[in-house]
């Protein structure tokens, strides 16, 4: 992803998004949940996409997936994957795509699993529809799945319900219903936001293992900047259903440019820090979609704020290869530097920390 034009060829693109949007019809007006995103994915390359609850990470993958109600929701845009419009297609042309070419793993792996259905049967079901393979061979095939994905005595969880596994296990079953029929794309949903820290590690380093044995593209979304670190190629970084700023993942950490970035990265825990340090937080809340403000929508919140970024939306603006910010007083920049200081001069000014 991001890369210059001649280093990446139009084979080389699993997934392309232009202009994608996604609105919401509601009784207090239009919510702008995807607001013009356009990101492209490599085939084997991990793109990590970060922002807080609410700035349209997940509706985002569900457009892609199409998995959003049809009733209410409007799409516009193009998604191509493997040269293929999704935005649009029909049923049948999604129900043969979920699966054998993409798969998602969802946030809460409770509520994604059926609690009234073995899991052996949950992971067959897909298997036999799409593989074609008789009941022997896919008992088999979802053995030798729940061995991959690390599930102890696997012979019996197949028997069990999800309400008898762990949070973890739990999520493993998630990751092996998604994997079974080999996808070529796997969008990860927060998918270790319920698990503790030691889980955590290991679900993402599970992914990682069967991204790299299968050659497989993944979206991993998350809230944490931290998360996402050694685990992607690139990053976007998501606001207000747009994408603020995108860059490969060690451009992104080494000279962010876009201050909602920056407060993402001044959030992240550190080892160094003395035991109860206050944790960093940005302040302010996320804006309302039905009525977002004018001009840049982190305006209210950023601590570099001017009077034109009240009045103008920043566009996406190259500012290195493969890397792009929307931002009138980036930071780095001697304008941006500038209007810090303004802003500390001035004591009303509200900021992020």
């Amino acid at each position: 992803m991001m890369q210059a034009e001649e280093a990446t060829t139009p084979d080389d693109i699993l997934l392309r998004i232009d202009e994608l949007a996604t609105h919401f019809r509601t009784p207090r007006g239009l919510v702008k949940a995807v607001d013009g995103v356009s990101l492209t994915l490599e085939r084997g390359r991990t793109l990590g996409i970060v922002g807080e609850s609410g700035s349209g990470k997940s509706v985002l993958a569900r457009s892609v997936m199409r998995l959003l109600p049809r009733r209410n929701v409007n799409s516009t845009g193009s998604v191509r994957f493997e040269g293929q419009e999704l935005v649009g297609a029909s049923e049948k042309v999604m129900r043969d795509a979920w699966g054998p070419r993409m798969a998602m793993v969802f946030q809460n792996p409770m509520t994604s699993l059926n609690p009234v259905m073995k899991i052996g049967t949950q992971i067959t079901e897909g298997l036999r529809h799409h593989l074609k393979i008789d009941k022997s061979e896919a008992g088999a095939t979802a053995l030798a799945l729940l061995q991959s994905v690390g599930i102890p005595e696997p012979a019996r969880r197949l028997r069990e319900y999800p309400h008898q596994l762990s949070g973890g296990m739990r999520q493993r079953i998630v990751i092996a219903i998604a994997l079974a029929c080999g996808p070529r794309l796997l969008l990860a949903d927060e998918p270790t936001t319920a698990l503790d820290v030691t889980v955590q590690a290991q679900i993402l380093d599970l992914l990682a293992d069967l991204q790299r044995d299968r050659d497989m593209a993944m979206i991993l979304i998350s809230h944490d900047l931290g998360v996402v670190a050694n685990r992607t190629d690139d990053i976007a970084v998501m606001y207000a259903g747009r994408v603020v700023e995108k860059a490969p993942t060690a451009k992104l950490f080494s000279s962010m440019r876009m201050p909602y970035t920056e407060a993402l990265m001044d959030s992240i825990p550190r080892m160094e820090n003395t035991p109860h340090t206050r944790l960093k937080v940005i302040g302010g809340s996320p804006p309302d979609l039905v009525n977002p403000p004018p001009g840049c929508s982190f305006a209210p919140r950023c601590r570099y704020a001017q009077p034109q970024c009240h009045e103008e939306v920043p566009p996406l603006v190259a500012y290195d290869e493969g890397h792009e910010y929307a931002c009138f007083f980036p930071v780095g920049s001697d304008a941006g530097a500038e209007a810090l200081e303004r802003n500390i001069a001035k004591p009303e000014t509200k900021g992020t920390s």
